[in-house]
């Protein structure tokens, strides 16, 4: 007997929105299918206290090891694949609903001599023709009563025929003209056939051709002046498209196609497929892969259709191929799945339609199974454990780095250049540590002496908080810090926490220059790697050959974490800083004045034109704007302005002399920032 707690997922990793999920024992056996309008309050449910549930269901949860989830678009759709995966797996624990709630189909019973349209349940039967599965039993009456104006097929049980053939009268359907009445004779068994294929062809999805026959058929009527037969032929025609909408399915009837959907990022791709024969989905697959190399969505889509269809021939490779992109070139994958059919085999991306809605639910699959898989290993306490033991065995080093900081430089052709630097504590992200840099030693394009800078004035600011608190007894980051550890307001010091290892974005050189400026500030106890991105090599000081990590490694794959977050903090900087330069204007070289400060004056003087003309009384009208402020907002408008007024700032008089353009921060013109302190939150 299992433990459910065991296996239950937490709050935040079940959607809550509609979907199917199954049970499975610890053999991967399906034992329980349900459906749920949210999967997060229904899944809930399943893991309160064992006493208050119902036995059978505390014998399910108790028998099974695990549980998974499938969202999709709508409940009705939720239903349909749910009774699609109990039809699959016969799940030992879903007995009432096979029993009691079977799927309702539309029926017709084309071996009969007199085909009869009716509702049935249970398993198939021979010689019928089914239309289906509906929801609910409502639902194929009502679109049977719409049909039956156009195809007025018998829908009597066999009774109520031989009693209306006995006495020679048809029943109150043929009356009112809702059946043809073959029971009387009014029309010949073969005739009552051609009723019944033509009912099942527009059930199927044949129904362009019919309806413009009607059409036709409506038009010549009123040319003819037969205006009773063309209001009836119109009314066929609506109760027709009626019948359609109710008659509204996953696909069409016919369609057999597989949706591919991939979801990604730098590291992983997870790749959903829903199988879909006659129109309804009949299963799912999918997994989750590791990115070996920079690879495209319709290189991923490639490998997918080979990892499907290379054991497969005849009918298990479909008719239709959906997916979100198509591999270059297409030709050769094209014309592969076709020599494995048998015949033409259609691969596209779904533009609009029913099947690009299902695509979109294949794609919304596909996304929550890559936020699961990833959220499954980083907050895994045993698999991030491993992690930092592997890499500790990798690294020959003392003890697990609880404490990993990694660096990145980022910069566009030389412009812009910035570092960031990521804190992993426990294997898991610290953001509140997180810091980022702006080069200032030099200009232009260098990674080497930038990583060297960056590690130096880190680690310079970590001895200065060393030197000046005093000598500390090593402390867990979490725990309780003495005063000489904290800032008036309680919070921890900017950089007084060491790591026990530091990672680089980077091979050999970046991992020398990180070495070398820990030696020269004297610090040895701090162990240095570097990550290449092209091989994911682990690169050690002075070590001429890398360390090469499984590719199934935890440690491995924690140091990509570790290095695509300073990556992506690197270069979100850096695109902030350069989209901040091309918008750059006059007020941005103001010192101390924010967003909403910079609003406050343009809205009230309506442009820096004639903000740069005012006196600094009027500047103090702004709300907000105090005298220092307007002082200091005067004297650096007159220090970037064109030739105009100067402005005395201690008198407010506006002197009449030009000076020669020193205009500043214009845009496309790199502005070089001046060397701020390095503080929470902003640039350093």
């Amino acid at each position: 007997m299992a433990d459910p707690s065991s296996y239950r997922p937490k709050p935040g990793q079940i959607p809550d929105s509609p979907g199917v999920y199954r049970f499975r024992d610890e053999h991967r056996r399906v034992i329980y299918v349900g459906k749920a309008k949210s999967l997060r309050q229904r899944l809930a449910n399943y893991f309160q206290d064992l006493a208050g549930l119902h036995p059978r269901t505390r014998t399910m949860v108790t028998t099974a090891a695990s549980v998974e989830w499938t969202v999709v678009s709508t409940e009705v759709e939720a239903l349909q694949l749910e009774y699609s995966w109990i039809k699959e797996y016969d799940p030992r624990f879903n007995v009432k609903y096979r029993d009691d709630k079977s799927y309702p189909y539309l029926a017709v019973t084309m071996s009969e001599e007199f085909p009869r349209v009716q509702v049935m349940r249970g398993h198939k039967k021979k010689g019928v023709r089914y239309f289906g599965p509906y929801a609910h039993a409502w639902a194929i009456r009502d679109t049977v009563d719409l049909m039956l104006r156009v195809f007025p097929v018998r829908t009597c049980s066999a009774g109520v025929f031989k009693n209306a053939a006995r006495t020679g009268r048809p029943c109150l359907l043929g009356y009112i003209g809702k059946c043809s009445a073959p029971c009387v004779g009014r029309v010949s068994a073969e005739e009552h056939g051609e009723l019944a294929d033509e009912f099942c062809d527009f059930m199927a999805g044949r129904t362009g051709a019919y309806l413009r026959r009607l059409e036709k058929q409506m038009t010549e009527a009123a040319e003819e002046m037969a205006y009773e037969r063309a209001a009836r032929l119109r009314d066929d025609i609506e109760a027709l498209k009626k019948a359609m909408e109710k008659n509204a399915v996953v696909l069409a009837d016919a369609t057999d196609a597989d949706l591919i959907a991939v979801a990604e990022d730098e590291l992983e791709a997870a790749v959903q497929i829903f199988h879909v024969r006659g129109g309804r989905v009949r299963g799912q697959r999918g997994w989750v892969t590791d990115k070996v190399e920079d690879v495209t969505t319709g290189a991923l889509v490639e490998h997918a259709l080979q990892q499907l269809y290379g054991e497969e021939t005849g009918d298990a490779v479909p008719k239709e191929v959906l997916v979100p992109a198509l591999p270059d070139p297409v030709g050769p994958v094209q014309e592969w799945l076709t020599v494995r059919r048998g015949s033409g085999v259609s691969l596209r991306i779904p533009q609009r339609g029913d099947k690009r809605a299902l695509m979109e639910t294949v794609e919304r699959n596909a996304q929550q199974a890559l936020v699961l898989h990833k959220t499954k290993r980083a907050s895994d306490l045993t698999t991030r454990s491993r992690a930092l033991e592997e890499i500790a065995d990798a690294l020959d080093l003392d003890s697990a780095p609880l404490r990993i900081e990694c660096y990145d430089v980022s910069h566009l052709q030389g412009d812009d250049v910035v570092a960031s630097m990521v804190v992993f504590e426990d294997g898991l992200q610290r953001k509140s540590e997180y810091r980022r840099f702006q080069i200032k030693g030099f200009e232009g394009q260098d990674d080497v002496r930038s990583m060297h800078e960056v590690i130096t004035r880190r680690f310079r600011r970590y001895l200065a908080e060393k030197e000046r608190t005093g000598e500390w007894a090593d402390e867990e980051p979490d725990g309780d810090l003495g005063p000489g550890l904290k800032d008036d307001d309680g919070r921890p010091r900017r950089f007084a926490y060491p790591p026990q290892l530091v990672v680089v974005d980077g091979g050999q050189p970046q991992v020398a220059a990180a070495k070398r400026a820990l030696d020269e500030l004297g610090i040895d106890d701090i162990a240095v790697c570097g990550l290449a991105k092209r091989l994911e090599e682990v690169w050690l000081p002075g070590d001429d050959d890398p360390v090469v990590l499984p590719r199934s490694s935890e440690g491995l794959y924690l140091l990509q974490r570790v290095r695509d977050e300073a990556h992506r903090f690197a270069i979100t900087y850096q695109r902030a800083k350069r989209a901040k330069r091309f918008r750059s204007g006059p007020l941005d070289e103001v010192p101390g004045l924010g967003e909403t400060r910079k609003q406050a004056l343009i809205k009230h003087f309506g442009s820096v034109k004639k903000l740069r003309s005012a006196t600094i009384d009027q500047i103090c009208e702004v709300p907000g704007i105090g005298r220092k402020t307007a002082e200091t907002i005067a004297a650096t408008l007159a220090q970037a302005a064109p030739p105009a007024p100067s402005v005395n700032t201690a008198t407010g008089e506006i002197i009449e002399e030009e000076e020669p353009d020193t205009t500043a921060g214009s845009p496309g013109e790199p502005v070089t920032a001046g060397a701020p302190e390095e503080r929470r939150g902003q640039e350093t």
